[in-house]
């Protein structure tokens, strides 16, 4: 009788633990409202709980934001990973050197006070952060690889990748968002790739790609700016891939 008394008590408990590990973008934006309003005031072009449902990031994840810049995605992270999660902001050192220190000292502000205990700063290129190989649930980079593409070159970019692959568990998970560029076009002057471009070098990494959301997709994009042009900036067609290191 008792056995069967617990048993039933667990039965119960065991689709409420699952259910509050997993977000909806409802419960997930309601959670990021909490955040500064300064932060807030870019949701509607970034549309952060929509994105990250979409991928699959959990309560509980162990998760880097690759490039944090001032650490807008880390924060968002460290509300979706939650008390029990961690984020780690990685940033390579001579990016934060860039401007005088603007992304320094913007996210020396942002993890100041410990306001965002879950929060770890890394400033390290990928390859050489000390995190042990496997380390990672999941990984996000936004509006990045274009660069490491374009500014350094193809081998940079893939080599960039394959450093997150190590990282990552095997079944963990990268979430690559982009400024979607035009075949034929000077996506290096545009600050934009394309989303075959992107999906090679991925592959070329090592992983494999598991989804495609379509969640900050923008057809009135002509995709012919620059995208730091007042007209379009906060506003550009963008793809977002999920891309996994295989499990075996």
């Amino acid at each position: 009788m008792l056995a069967r008394l617990f048993a039933g008590v667990f039965a119960c408990l065991l689709p409420l633990s699952l259910s509050a590990a997993t977000w909806t973008v409802e419960s997930l934006a309601e959670a990021l409202a909490e955040r500064p309003a300064e932060d807030r005031a870019r949701d509607t072009a970034r549309q952060p709980a929509e994105v990250l449902v979409a991928a699959g990031i959990e309560r509980g994840m162990t998760v880097m934001d690759l490039a944090s810049s001032g650490g807008w995605y880390a924060e968002v992270l460290s509300v979706a990973v939650g008390d029990e999660g961690r984020v780690y902001a990685q940033n390579a050192p001579e990016f934060l050197e860039w401007d005088n220190r603007r992304y320094d000292k913007a996210i020396t502000a942002r993890l100041a006070g410990g306001r965002l205990a879950n929060v770890q700063r890394i400033d390290a290129a990928i390859g050489n952060t000390g995190l042990a190989a496997g380390s990672l649930d999941a990984a996000l980079t936004a509006l990045n690889l274009h660069d490491y593409y374009y500014l350094d070159s193809e081998e940079v970019a893939v080599q960039f990748l394959s450093g997150v692959g190590n990282l990552l568990k095997p079944g963990g998970f990268v979430v690559i968002i982009d400024h979607h560029g035009a075949e034929g076009a000077d996506n290096a002057a545009l600050h934009r790739m394309t989303e075959d471009l992107a999906r090679k070098v991925i592959e070329a990494a090592g992983l494999d790609i598991i989804a495609s959301p379509q969640t900050l997709r923008r057809p009135d994009d002509d995709l012919t700016l620059m995208v730091f042009e007042p007209e379009i900036r906060g506003k550009t067609d963008r793809f977002v891939l999920v891309a996994a290191r295989p499990t075996q």
